[in-house]
């Protein structure tokens, strides 16, 4: 399953469950913040990302590893004028 997947009845029980913008996400034990964007199809240069109250610094997304419960906010930045 990718990183994107919603909670579904009868989901694998060797992921974990965090919460991603207030949905509940399946992931893979282990998964960086970094693995979870890409997953996401997101480029990590345009967005800000706030891990369990905590924005954080841009170098540490590939070392950050999201743990069961984790509550991420991931905020894209829109140009225009």
């Amino acid at each position: 399953m990718s990183a994107s997947n919603k909670i579904e009845s009868g989901a694998a029980t060797d992921q974990i469950v965090i919460v991603c913008n207030g949905q509940e996400r399946l992931i893979e034990p282990g998964q960086t913040v970094a693995a979870f964007i890409a997953a996401m199809d997101l480029n990590p240069a345009m967005m800000a990302v706030e891990l369990d109250g905590r924005v954080l610094d841009r170098t540490t997304y590939d070392s950050t590893l999201l743990t069961a419960g984790a509550r991420l906010e991931l905020i894209r930045f829109v140009g225009g004028g």
